[in-house]
């Protein structure tokens, strides 16, 4: 392959994200592959599955070792996503064949994209509003919801074995909205783990049709493990608002660019949303500095350590 070294390099820096973040894995990965080294969209969403199928392990390895698995929860969320996520594989030939089918699947990358940047959004509200509530919220009994957890498993199998996107984005938030009490630590962690039978349940459906590179695969993921690895080992070194806000940019740019936005007006709209960004981010780092009535939260943060 010409350009086994660039994908190498290209692998290593979506695992850096994703060791980062915990986000951005299928929503940088496909998009480029198909902009930046030709990929066809359906090769490039069988391949980017087959990648995160031996990426999530290591971060899910880490969440069982500290306890941060809600297995409750994944037991309620696996019988509608694995089947869903295969599912959405097959869907995908409903589009049309050849050039038509691959136009088409651009577009719906296209959407997925701009929903996971809705998703990231979303989490980084809730997020901070989870900053400012009672500690003792979060400490108390969370019980699980069936039916929205098993809806939850639907909506995110179908989307990610259509386009690979939104193991990482669309179904955390998804989840922190059905179970608001839910830990931080632990809502990464079940994520994490029923992605690997999702995301395994995907890729199976696409190698079925013949949409996986096996070669292409692997030559991520020379790239991909080491990054997510070292990405890991950083997040706690760097600031986590500003990262979000960069694959916000990252990603809102590929998801236009896939719909056919192009030029000045594209570039123009990506440096207002990091202009924004930015803004954000300094405001509530100024907030932090000052945190008036939110002293209180860091005492409790001990009895919050499994």
């Amino acid at each position: 392959m010409d350009f086994s070294w660039t994908i190498v390099v290209a692998g290593a820096l979506v695992g850096l994200a994703v060791g980062l973040t915990g986000m951005g894995g299928g929503a940088l990965m496909t998009p480029i592959m198909v902009m930046f080294f030709g990929v066809n969209p359906t090769a490039a969403i069988g391949s980017d599955l087959a990648t995160s199928l031996f990426m999530k392990p290591f971060g899910a390895a880490v969440h069982q070792k500290a306890g941060t698995i809600r297995w409750d929860i994944v037991r309620w969320l696996l019988p509608t996503a694995v089947p869903a996520a295969f599912g959405g594989a097959l869907l995908l030939q409903a589009f049309g064949d050849g050039e038509e089918l691959q136009t088409r699947v651009k577009y719906v990358i296209g959407g997925a994209l701009l929903l996971a940047v809705v998703g990231m959004v979303a989490r980084m509200w809730l997020d901070r509003r989870r900053g400012l509530g009672s500690a003792a919220a979060e400490d108390a009994d969370v019980r699980v919801r069936p039916i929205a957890t098993l809806l939850i498993g639907l909506v995110g199998g179908v989307v990610v074995g259509m386009t690979s996107v939104g193991s990482g984005s669309l179904i955390i938030v998804m989840l922190m909205l059905a179970h608001p009490r839910l830990k931080a630590n632990h809502l990464v962690g079940t994520d994490l783990v029923q992605a690997v039978p999702l995301v395994g349940a995907a890729a199976l459906g696409h190698f079925l049709v013949g949409d996986v590179s096996l070669g292409l695969a692997g030559t991520l993921l020379i790239g991909a493990i080491p990054g997510v690895l070292g990405g890991a080992v950083l997040s706690t070194r760097v600031a986590g608002p500003a990262l979000r806000w960069a694959l916000i940019v990252l990603l809102t740019g590929s998801g236009l660019a896939m719909w056919g936005l192009g030029g000045i007006p594209l570039v123009v709209f990506c440096l207002v949303i990091a202009a924004v960004g930015a803004t954000v981010t300094l405001r509530t780092r100024r907030a932090d500095d000052n945190p008036g009535v939110t002293t209180a939260a860091p005492e409790r943060s001990p009895t919050m350590t499994p």
